[in-house]
């Protein structure tokens, strides 16, 4: 039944069967056959269908916290005490500047002093990761700070701040990088990421519009196109391309500068397990 209320939990948080199924990977009556088990065994409807929507009626709104209580303590039950050493999987998320950045170190510094766990790495996008974390679905998650508020049920701590620059082509003339920006295509940081999010604040900040060029969703790729001559970007400073000889002018934005935080996040129930707290203390 616990699999039941962990898709409850997740067509809640969605709305629609159909976006329950595409998150979990099953097939609307896949979804429909769950909760209509789950309503049986509980004797009453949870949702008013409507078309393509479900909404909680009062019984489900009832047992939704219940069911997020049960399921999260059925996930400490396969977690280990504190003196009982550590055993079992991790479920990591991360984005794909944390995968080649912080996290390899980690990794070995977890693996050093819990040799029995075996961790498991979730690439994704920010949103992606976080939607995970909250439905139960990975143990935690390094991301960049989201532009709004977490649910409730959700801890947050930042780990660091990484500035933004402007980087473009290595024979691209001027030093000014708001001209830059006026005079140059952009490769633009994909404006639905939260670091993209960033950027068009800046932009609309600083009253600049770019000449559009492509849209992409990686910071190393984003370097490789203004390495090819595509146009100028603003990313931050994190990423393989730091490890490398890029070939492109780094511009700093002096008082202008932004920054992404990177943030770890977990349920507030889980923060307290020592598999997270050593995972925290890895990072450094």
């Amino acid at each position: 039944m616990i699999r039941e209320l962990k898709t409850l939990l997740t067509v809640a948080r969605l709305g629609t069967f159909v976006a329950a199924g595409n998150h979990i990977g099953l097939t609307q009556s896949a979804i429909s056959a769950q909760i209509r088990t789950l309503e049986k065994a509980l004797g009453s409807n949870l949702f008013d269908r409507n078309g393509r929507s479900a909404t909680l009626n009062a019984a489900g709104q009832r047992a939704l916290p219940m069911a997020r209580e049960i399921v999260e303590i059925y996930e400490r039950m396969a977690k280990p005490e504190p003196d009982s050493g550590y055993f079992g999987e991790l479920v990591i998320g991360a984005i794909a500047t944390v995968q080649t950045g912080l996290l390899p170190d980690a990794l070995v510094r977890l693996n050093r002093q819990a040799p029995a766990i075996e961790a498991k790495v979730v690439p994704g996008v920010s949103q992606n990761l976080l939607n995970s974390v909250d439905a139960g679905e990975i143990d935690l998650a390094i991301l960049i700070h989201p532009p709004f508020a977490l649910p409730k049920d959700l801890h947050m701590e930042v780990l660091r701040r990484e500035p933004f620059v402007l980087i473009a082509p290595a024979q691209t003339p001027g030093d000014d990088p708001l001209q830059l920006l006026r005079d140059n295509r952009f490769v633009r940081y994909d404006r639905h990421s939260f670091g993209g999010r960033q950027v068009s604040r800046f932009l609309r900040e600083q009253k600049i519009e770019v000449n559009p060029g492509l849209e992409l969703d990686e910071v190393e790729a984003l370097v490789r196109m203004v390495e090819a001559g595509l146009g100028v970007s603003l990313v931050p400073q994190a990423g393989l391309w730091l490890a490398r000889e890029a070939n492109i002018r780094v511009i700093e934005l002096g008082p202008l500068t932004f920054h992404r935080e990177l943030v770890l996040i977990m349920r507030h129930a889980n923060r307290q397990l020592p598999l997270n707290q050593l995972f925290r203390a890895c990072l450094g």
